[in-house]
Protein backbone atom coordinates (compact mmCIF):
# COMPACT_ATOMS: atom_id res chain seq x y z
CA UNK A 1 0.00 0.00 0.00
CA UNK A 2 1.22 3.57 -0.47
CA UNK A 3 3.12 4.80 2.49
CA UNK A 4 3.13 8.66 3.74
CA UNK A 5 6.21 10.61 2.98
CA UNK A 6 7.01 14.25 4.14
CA UNK A 7 5.04 16.70 2.83
CA UNK A 8 5.90 18.45 -0.55
CA UNK A 9 7.79 21.65 -0.87
CA UNK A 10 4.44 23.58 -1.06
CA UNK A 11 3.16 21.37 1.49
CA UNK A 12 0.85 19.34 -0.03
CA UNK A 13 0.82 15.71 1.19
CA UNK A 14 2.88 12.94 -0.49
CA UNK A 15 2.65 9.13 -0.89
CA UNK A 16 4.79 7.23 -2.67
CA UNK A 17 5.19 3.40 -4.47
CA UNK A 18 3.87 3.89 -7.78
CA UNK A 19 3.57 -0.08 -8.01
CA UNK A 20 0.39 0.55 -5.65
CA UNK A 21 -1.18 2.50 -8.41
CA UNK A 22 -0.34 -0.19 -11.09
CA UNK A 23 -1.66 -3.32 -9.03
CA UNK A 24 -4.69 -1.60 -7.25
CA UNK A 25 -5.69 1.43 -8.72
CA UNK A 26 -9.31 1.93 -6.73
CA UNK A 27 -7.20 0.79 -3.77
CA UNK A 28 -4.62 3.61 -4.42
CA UNK A 29 -6.55 6.10 -4.35
CA UNK A 30 -8.59 4.75 -1.15
CA UNK A 31 -5.53 4.88 0.52
CA UNK A 32 -4.79 8.62 -1.17
CA UNK A 33 -8.15 10.17 -0.17
CA UNK A 34 -7.02 9.85 3.69
CA UNK A 35 -4.52 11.87 3.05
CA UNK A 36 -7.23 14.94 2.51
CA UNK A 37 -8.56 15.93 -1.02
CA UNK A 38 -5.32 17.63 -2.59
CA UNK A 39 -2.44 15.11 -2.53
CA UNK A 40 0.97 14.13 -4.27
CA UNK A 41 2.12 10.86 -5.77
CA UNK A 42 4.50 10.07 -8.60
CA UNK A 43 4.99 7.72 -11.60
CA UNK A 44 8.33 6.94 -13.47
CA UNK A 45 9.11 10.18 -15.32
CA UNK A 46 6.25 12.43 -13.71
CA UNK A 47 5.03 14.33 -10.50
CA UNK A 48 1.29 14.03 -10.05
CA UNK A 49 -1.40 15.68 -7.93
CA UNK A 50 -4.85 14.84 -7.49
CA UNK A 51 -7.85 16.45 -6.26
CA UNK A 52 -10.59 14.49 -4.63
CA UNK A 53 -13.55 17.57 -3.48
CA UNK A 54 -16.30 18.56 -6.23
CA UNK A 55 -15.40 22.11 -5.45
CA UNK A 56 -11.80 21.55 -6.32
CA UNK A 57 -12.70 19.99 -9.56
CA UNK A 58 -14.75 22.98 -10.60
CA UNK A 59 -12.31 25.60 -9.59
CA UNK A 60 -9.69 23.49 -12.34
CA UNK A 61 -12.76 22.91 -15.21
CA UNK A 62 -14.62 26.28 -15.00
CA UNK A 63 -13.26 28.99 -12.55
CA UNK A 64 -9.78 28.90 -13.14
CA UNK A 65 -10.36 26.57 -16.46
CA UNK A 66 -7.39 29.24 -17.87
CA UNK A 67 -4.93 28.11 -15.46
CA UNK A 68 -4.65 24.63 -16.75
CA UNK A 69 -3.90 22.76 -20.03
CA UNK A 70 -4.97 19.38 -21.61
CA UNK A 71 -2.24 16.90 -20.46
CA UNK A 72 -2.14 13.49 -22.43
CA UNK A 73 -0.24 10.60 -23.91
CA UNK A 74 2.08 13.02 -26.01
CA UNK A 75 3.79 13.81 -22.42
CA UNK A 76 4.91 10.36 -22.56
CA UNK A 77 6.50 10.99 -26.18
CA UNK A 78 3.83 9.46 -27.60
CA UNK A 79 1.64 10.25 -30.96
CA UNK A 80 -1.85 10.10 -30.88
CA UNK A 81 -4.17 13.21 -32.27
CA UNK A 82 -2.16 16.41 -30.43
CA UNK A 83 -4.03 18.55 -33.46
CA UNK A 84 -7.30 16.99 -32.48
CA UNK A 85 -10.02 18.56 -30.36
CA UNK A 86 -9.57 16.79 -26.99
CA UNK A 87 -5.81 17.50 -26.82
CA UNK A 88 -5.15 21.24 -27.85
CA UNK A 89 -5.44 23.99 -25.94
CA UNK A 90 -6.09 27.90 -26.23
CA UNK A 91 -6.58 29.84 -29.46
CA UNK A 92 -6.65 26.73 -31.37
CA UNK A 93 -8.75 24.46 -29.37
CA UNK A 94 -11.69 27.47 -29.46
CA UNK A 95 -10.84 28.04 -33.44
CA UNK A 96 -11.60 23.94 -33.28
CA UNK A 97 -14.70 23.87 -31.00
CA UNK A 98 -16.11 26.84 -32.74
CA UNK A 99 -16.30 24.87 -36.10
CA UNK A 100 -17.37 21.26 -34.56
CA UNK A 101 -19.73 21.87 -32.63
CA UNK A 102 -22.13 23.35 -35.77
CA UNK A 103 -22.40 19.83 -36.49
CA UNK A 104 -23.25 19.04 -32.71
CA UNK A 105 -26.61 21.09 -33.04
CA UNK A 106 -29.66 20.03 -31.20
CA UNK A 107 -31.42 20.10 -34.40
CA UNK A 108 -28.33 18.16 -36.12
CA UNK A 109 -28.72 15.28 -33.18
CA UNK A 110 -32.04 14.50 -33.12
CA UNK A 111 -32.35 14.03 -36.64
CA UNK A 112 -29.59 10.79 -35.70
CA UNK A 113 -32.20 9.27 -33.49
CA UNK A 114 -33.87 6.93 -35.99
CA UNK A 115 -30.85 5.47 -37.77
CA UNK A 116 -29.40 4.57 -33.69
CA UNK A 117 -32.83 3.01 -33.32
CA UNK A 118 -32.43 0.87 -36.69
CA UNK A 119 -29.41 0.24 -36.56
CA UNK A 120 -30.25 -1.64 -32.48
CA UNK A 121 -32.72 -3.47 -34.24
CA UNK A 122 -30.51 -4.92 -36.92
CA UNK A 123 -27.71 -5.63 -33.82
CA UNK A 124 -30.05 -7.43 -32.30
CA UNK A 125 -32.04 -9.27 -35.12
CA UNK A 126 -28.57 -10.62 -35.79
CA UNK A 127 -28.77 -13.03 -32.57
CA UNK A 128 -30.59 -15.96 -32.34
CA UNK A 129 -32.54 -17.04 -28.76
CA UNK A 130 -29.54 -18.68 -26.83
CA UNK A 131 -26.78 -17.21 -28.57
CA UNK A 132 -23.74 -16.51 -26.11
CA UNK A 133 -22.21 -12.73 -27.33
CA UNK A 134 -19.88 -10.62 -25.50
CA UNK A 135 -21.49 -7.70 -24.61
CA UNK A 136 -18.81 -5.33 -25.00
CA UNK A 137 -18.21 -6.48 -28.65
CA UNK A 138 -21.38 -6.55 -29.89
CA UNK A 139 -22.44 -2.60 -28.74
CA UNK A 140 -19.00 -1.62 -29.86
CA UNK A 141 -19.63 -2.72 -33.68
CA UNK A 142 -23.13 -1.34 -32.46
CA UNK A 143 -21.74 2.49 -31.57
CA UNK A 144 -19.54 1.85 -34.34
CA UNK A 145 -21.47 1.87 -36.72
CA UNK A 146 -23.88 4.93 -35.75
CA UNK A 147 -20.87 7.16 -35.57
CA UNK A 148 -19.88 6.70 -38.87
CA UNK A 149 -22.98 6.69 -40.17
CA UNK A 150 -24.18 9.80 -38.17
CA UNK A 151 -21.33 11.88 -38.05
CA UNK A 152 -19.10 10.79 -41.48
CA UNK A 153 -22.22 9.39 -43.21
CA UNK A 154 -19.91 6.50 -44.12
CA UNK A 155 -20.78 2.26 -43.73
CA UNK A 156 -17.26 1.06 -42.62
CA UNK A 157 -18.49 -2.98 -42.93
CA UNK A 158 -15.28 -5.07 -42.63
CA UNK A 159 -12.89 -1.92 -42.21
CA UNK A 160 -14.21 -1.43 -38.91
CA UNK A 161 -12.06 -3.88 -37.45
CA UNK A 162 -9.02 -1.09 -38.21
CA UNK A 163 -11.39 1.10 -35.97
CA UNK A 164 -11.76 -1.29 -33.19
CA UNK A 165 -8.11 -2.16 -33.34
CA UNK A 166 -6.63 0.74 -32.88
CA UNK A 167 -8.98 1.44 -29.28
CA UNK A 168 -7.72 -2.17 -28.21
CA UNK A 169 -3.86 -1.08 -28.94
CA UNK A 170 -4.64 2.48 -27.77
CA UNK A 171 -6.21 1.01 -24.13
CA UNK A 172 -3.37 -1.43 -23.55
CA UNK A 173 -0.73 1.16 -23.95
CA UNK A 174 -2.75 3.50 -21.66
CA UNK A 175 -3.53 1.13 -19.19
CA UNK A 176 -2.36 0.97 -15.76
CA UNK A 177 -2.13 -2.39 -15.45
CA UNK A 178 1.31 -2.83 -15.79
CA UNK A 179 4.52 -0.61 -16.06
CA UNK A 180 4.86 -0.11 -19.95
CA UNK A 181 2.49 2.60 -19.64
CA UNK A 182 5.26 5.26 -18.22
CA UNK A 183 7.65 3.72 -20.33
CA UNK A 184 8.87 6.52 -23.43
CA UNK A 185 7.33 6.04 -26.47
CA UNK A 186 11.11 6.25 -28.47
CA UNK A 187 12.22 2.59 -26.02
CA UNK A 188 11.39 0.12 -28.68
CA UNK A 189 9.39 -2.11 -26.06
CA UNK A 190 6.81 -4.81 -28.16
CA UNK A 191 4.63 -2.81 -26.57
CA UNK A 192 5.79 0.66 -28.03
CA UNK A 193 6.38 -0.77 -31.31
CA UNK A 194 2.70 -2.50 -31.94
CA UNK A 195 1.35 1.12 -30.51
CA UNK A 196 3.23 2.78 -33.87
CA UNK A 197 2.36 0.27 -36.22
CA UNK A 198 -1.53 0.16 -35.37
CA UNK A 199 -1.33 3.87 -35.00
CA UNK A 200 0.20 4.19 -38.46
CA UNK A 201 -2.01 1.63 -40.10
CA UNK A 202 -5.30 3.77 -38.52
CA UNK A 203 -3.89 7.10 -39.67
CA UNK A 204 -3.36 6.00 -43.27
CA UNK A 205 -7.28 4.39 -43.17
CA UNK A 206 -8.41 7.32 -42.18
CA UNK A 207 -6.49 9.53 -44.62
CA UNK A 208 -7.83 7.34 -47.35
CA UNK A 209 -11.42 8.57 -46.02
CA UNK A 210 -10.95 11.89 -46.34
CA UNK A 211 -9.37 11.65 -49.51
CA UNK A 212 -12.18 10.30 -50.56
CA UNK A 213 -14.47 12.84 -49.98
CA UNK A 214 -11.83 15.78 -50.68
CA UNK A 215 -13.41 17.63 -53.47
CA UNK A 216 -16.99 16.40 -52.75
CA UNK A 217 -17.33 17.67 -48.83
CA UNK A 218 -20.59 19.76 -50.52
CA UNK A 219 -22.74 16.78 -51.54
CA UNK A 220 -22.94 16.17 -47.89
CA UNK A 221 -24.20 17.21 -44.98
CA UNK A 222 -22.11 15.37 -42.03
CA UNK A 223 -19.22 16.33 -39.54
CA UNK A 224 -16.56 15.40 -41.88
CA UNK A 225 -17.61 18.20 -44.67
CA UNK A 226 -18.01 20.18 -42.25
CA UNK A 227 -14.00 19.68 -41.26
CA UNK A 228 -13.14 19.81 -44.95
CA UNK A 229 -15.12 23.41 -45.89
CA UNK A 230 -15.38 25.11 -42.56
CA UNK A 231 -13.47 28.33 -42.08
CA UNK A 232 -12.83 30.33 -39.03
CA UNK A 233 -13.17 34.25 -38.72
CA UNK A 234 -10.45 34.58 -40.95
CA UNK A 235 -11.57 32.86 -43.62
CA UNK A 236 -8.79 30.01 -42.91
CA UNK A 237 -10.14 25.93 -42.95
CA UNK A 238 -8.32 23.44 -40.67
CA UNK A 239 -5.32 21.98 -41.58
CA UNK A 240 -4.52 18.36 -43.56
CA UNK A 241 -3.45 17.33 -40.04
CA UNK A 242 -6.03 18.87 -37.78
CA UNK A 243 -8.38 17.51 -39.87
CA UNK A 244 -6.97 14.20 -39.64
CA UNK A 245 -6.64 14.83 -35.69
CA UNK A 246 -10.12 15.55 -35.84
CA UNK A 247 -11.47 12.07 -37.27
CA UNK A 248 -8.89 9.64 -35.02
CA UNK A 249 -10.46 11.59 -31.95
CA UNK A 250 -14.22 11.20 -32.91
CA UNK A 251 -13.70 7.66 -33.85
CA UNK A 252 -12.21 6.43 -31.28
CA UNK A 253 -13.81 8.34 -28.19
CA UNK A 254 -17.16 8.60 -29.93
CA UNK A 255 -18.12 4.98 -30.48
CA UNK A 256 -15.66 3.49 -27.09
CA UNK A 257 -17.19 5.47 -24.66
CA UNK A 258 -20.98 5.19 -25.94
CA UNK A 259 -20.32 1.35 -25.68
CA UNK A 260 -18.69 1.06 -22.13
CA UNK A 261 -22.11 2.71 -21.05
CA UNK A 262 -24.34 0.14 -22.35
CA UNK A 263 -22.28 -2.84 -21.60
CA UNK A 264 -22.09 -1.70 -18.18
CA UNK A 265 -25.63 -0.76 -17.82
CA UNK A 266 -26.81 -3.96 -19.04
CA UNK A 267 -24.25 -5.89 -16.82
CA UNK A 268 -26.45 -4.56 -14.21
CA UNK A 269 -29.37 -4.83 -15.81
CA UNK A 270 -29.04 -8.79 -16.42
CA UNK A 271 -28.29 -9.08 -12.05
CA UNK A 272 -31.06 -6.45 -11.09
CA UNK A 273 -34.59 -8.07 -11.85
CA UNK A 274 -36.36 -4.95 -10.09
CA UNK A 275 -34.87 -2.39 -11.87
CA UNK A 276 -35.19 -4.74 -14.82
CA UNK A 277 -39.07 -4.74 -14.00
CA UNK A 278 -39.61 -1.09 -13.70
CA UNK A 279 -37.39 0.03 -16.87
CA UNK A 280 -39.78 -2.88 -18.72
CA UNK A 281 -42.73 -1.14 -17.45
CA UNK A 282 -42.33 2.19 -18.42
CA UNK A 283 -41.14 1.39 -21.82
CA UNK A 284 -44.57 -0.54 -22.21
CA UNK A 285 -45.91 2.12 -20.67
CA UNK A 286 -44.24 4.59 -22.93
CA UNK A 287 -43.54 2.79 -26.44
CA UNK A 288 -46.27 0.23 -26.47
CA UNK A 289 -44.27 -1.86 -28.12
CA UNK A 290 -42.69 0.37 -30.54
CA UNK A 291 -39.23 1.67 -31.33
CA UNK A 292 -38.80 4.73 -29.48
CA UNK A 293 -38.87 8.31 -31.30
CA UNK A 294 -37.36 11.71 -30.43
CA UNK A 295 -41.54 12.40 -29.07
CA UNK A 296 -40.74 9.90 -26.70
CA UNK A 297 -37.43 10.22 -24.76
CA UNK A 298 -38.82 12.83 -22.22
CA UNK A 299 -40.81 10.24 -20.80
CA UNK A 300 -38.21 7.93 -20.18
CA UNK A 301 -37.75 9.50 -17.08
CA UNK A 302 -36.51 6.03 -15.49
CA UNK A 303 -34.37 5.12 -18.30
CA UNK A 304 -32.50 8.34 -17.72
CA UNK A 305 -32.16 7.38 -14.27
CA UNK A 306 -30.98 4.50 -14.72
CA UNK A 307 -28.89 5.60 -17.22
CA UNK A 308 -27.41 8.50 -14.75
CA UNK A 309 -26.58 5.59 -12.26
CA UNK A 310 -24.80 3.45 -14.40
CA UNK A 311 -22.38 6.54 -15.09
CA UNK A 312 -21.70 7.27 -11.92
CA UNK A 313 -20.56 3.80 -10.88
CA UNK A 314 -19.24 2.94 -14.31
CA UNK A 315 -17.91 6.39 -16.02
CA UNK A 316 -16.33 5.36 -19.64
CA UNK A 317 -13.91 8.21 -19.43
CA UNK A 318 -13.06 7.60 -15.83
CA UNK A 319 -10.20 10.04 -14.73
CA UNK A 320 -9.36 13.90 -16.35
CA UNK A 321 -5.77 15.24 -16.93
CA UNK A 322 -4.68 18.54 -16.68
CA UNK A 323 -1.05 20.55 -16.60
CA UNK A 324 -0.92 23.52 -14.42
CA UNK A 325 -0.29 26.50 -16.80
CA UNK A 326 0.99 28.89 -14.15
CA UNK A 327 1.24 28.30 -10.11
CA UNK A 328 -2.35 28.27 -8.29
CA UNK A 329 -3.98 27.46 -5.38
CA UNK A 330 -5.75 24.43 -4.57
CA UNK A 331 -7.31 23.70 -1.20
CA UNK A 332 -5.16 25.96 0.56
CA UNK A 333 -1.79 24.72 -0.80
CA UNK A 334 -0.21 26.04 -3.91
CA UNK A 335 0.95 24.24 -7.07
CA UNK A 336 3.67 25.08 -9.16
CA UNK A 337 3.80 25.54 -12.89
CA UNK A 338 4.10 22.26 -14.44
CA UNK A 339 2.96 19.98 -11.96
CA UNK A 340 0.54 17.11 -13.63
CA UNK A 341 -3.43 17.35 -12.53
CA UNK A 342 -5.78 13.88 -12.03
CA UNK A 343 -9.63 14.60 -11.53
CA UNK A 344 -11.27 11.11 -11.13
CA UNK A 345 -14.53 10.74 -11.64
CA UNK A 346 -14.51 7.07 -10.43
CA UNK A 347 -13.18 8.21 -7.13
CA UNK A 348 -15.36 11.35 -6.66
CA UNK A 349 -18.63 9.42 -7.81
CA UNK A 350 -18.20 7.04 -5.15
CA UNK A 351 -17.03 9.43 -2.26
CA UNK A 352 -19.81 8.46 0.49
CA UNK A 353 -19.49 11.95 1.24
CA UNK A 354 -21.85 12.85 -1.62
CA UNK A 355 -23.84 9.54 -1.85
CA UNK A 356 -25.41 6.51 0.25
CA UNK A 357 -24.22 3.28 -0.08
CA UNK A 358 -22.40 4.72 -2.89
CA UNK A 359 -21.71 0.81 -4.09
CA UNK A 360 -24.63 0.40 -4.74
CA UNK A 361 -26.20 0.27 -8.18
CA UNK A 362 -29.49 2.75 -7.62
CA UNK A 363 -31.46 4.61 -9.81
CA UNK A 364 -33.82 5.44 -7.23
CA UNK A 365 -31.11 7.78 -5.85
CA UNK A 366 -31.75 10.05 -9.05
CA UNK A 367 -35.34 11.27 -7.72
CA UNK A 368 -36.55 13.39 -5.43
CA UNK A 369 -33.92 16.42 -6.29
CA UNK A 370 -31.33 14.57 -5.40
CA UNK A 371 -28.91 15.64 -8.43
CA UNK A 372 -29.91 19.50 -7.58
CA UNK A 373 -28.40 18.44 -3.78
CA UNK A 374 -25.03 17.55 -4.70
CA UNK A 375 -22.11 19.68 -5.45
CA UNK A 376 -22.04 20.69 -9.20
CA UNK A 377 -18.79 18.42 -9.55
CA UNK A 378 -20.02 15.51 -7.51
CA UNK A 379 -21.40 14.13 -10.99
CA UNK A 380 -19.05 15.17 -14.27
CA UNK A 381 -19.47 12.08 -16.43
CA UNK A 382 -18.64 14.36 -19.14
CA UNK A 383 -16.58 16.61 -18.19
CA UNK A 384 -17.06 19.83 -17.40
CA UNK A 385 -16.63 23.77 -18.00
CA UNK A 386 -15.72 25.02 -21.27
CA UNK A 387 -14.39 21.67 -22.27
CA UNK A 388 -17.07 19.06 -21.55
CA UNK A 389 -17.73 16.71 -23.91
CA UNK A 390 -19.04 18.00 -27.02
CA UNK A 391 -20.91 14.47 -27.83
CA UNK A 392 -22.81 14.82 -24.58
CA UNK A 393 -26.31 15.38 -26.28
CA UNK A 394 -25.26 12.61 -28.94
CA UNK A 395 -24.46 10.19 -26.24
CA UNK A 396 -27.46 10.76 -24.63
CA UNK A 397 -29.79 10.18 -27.22
CA UNK A 398 -27.89 7.11 -28.43
CA UNK A 399 -28.10 5.48 -24.96
CA UNK A 400 -31.90 6.59 -24.19
CA UNK A 401 -32.67 5.27 -27.91
CA UNK A 402 -30.83 1.87 -27.56
CA UNK A 403 -31.78 0.69 -24.43
CA UNK A 404 -35.02 0.87 -24.74
CA UNK A 405 -34.75 -0.89 -28.29
CA UNK A 406 -32.75 -3.46 -27.04
CA UNK A 407 -34.68 -4.46 -23.61
CA UNK A 408 -37.87 -4.70 -25.29
CA UNK A 409 -36.59 -7.83 -27.43
CA UNK A 410 -34.62 -9.69 -25.53
CA UNK A 411 -33.36 -10.72 -21.83
CA UNK A 412 -29.64 -11.33 -20.97
CA UNK A 413 -28.34 -13.93 -18.54
CA UNK A 414 -24.84 -12.95 -17.30
CA UNK A 415 -22.51 -15.71 -17.94
CA UNK A 416 -19.67 -13.72 -16.36
CA UNK A 417 -17.90 -12.55 -13.32
CA UNK A 418 -21.03 -10.52 -11.77
CA UNK A 419 -18.49 -8.33 -10.38
CA UNK A 420 -15.80 -7.84 -13.28
CA UNK A 421 -12.13 -6.43 -12.95
CA UNK A 422 -11.40 -3.62 -14.77
CA UNK A 423 -8.58 -2.59 -16.69
CA UNK A 424 -8.58 1.49 -16.17
CA UNK A 425 -6.70 2.51 -19.79
CA UNK A 426 -7.99 5.20 -21.97
CA UNK A 427 -10.89 4.20 -20.85
CA UNK A 428 -12.57 2.09 -18.04
CA UNK A 429 -13.08 -1.10 -19.73
CA UNK A 430 -13.62 -4.80 -18.27
CA UNK A 431 -10.57 -6.96 -18.16
CA UNK A 432 -12.38 -9.85 -19.51
CA UNK A 433 -15.21 -9.65 -21.96
CA UNK A 434 -18.68 -9.49 -20.53
CA UNK A 435 -20.47 -12.39 -21.53
CA UNK A 436 -23.79 -13.53 -21.71
CA UNK A 437 -26.77 -15.78 -22.86
CA UNK A 438 -29.21 -14.45 -25.54
CA UNK A 439 -33.12 -15.06 -24.15
CA UNK A 440 -35.33 -13.42 -27.29
CA UNK A 441 -38.81 -12.35 -25.69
Amino acid sequence: MPVETPPGPDGVPVIGNALSLVRDPRGFYEEMSEYGDVVSYSVPLLDFCTVLHPDLVEQVLLHEQDAFDKFGFEELGGELASEGLLLTDGEQWRRQRTIVQDAFTLERIQGYGDAMARYADELVAGWEDGDEIALNREFSRLTLRVLTHSLFDLDLADEAAVVTEFADVLNDRGSLDGVSTFVPMWIPTPENRRYKRVLGEFRTFVEGLIDERRGRAAEYDDLLSLLLTAEDETGETMSETEVRDQMVTFLFAGHETTSLALTYTFLELAQRADVRDRLDAEHDAVLDGSTPGLTDLDDLSYTEQVIQESLRLYPPAFILFRTVREDVELGGYRIPEGTKLTLPQFHIHTDDRWYDDPETFDPDRWTGGFEESLPDYAYFPFGGGPRHCIGMRFAMLELKTVIPTVARQVDFELLSDPDPEFDMATTLRPSEDVRVRVEKR
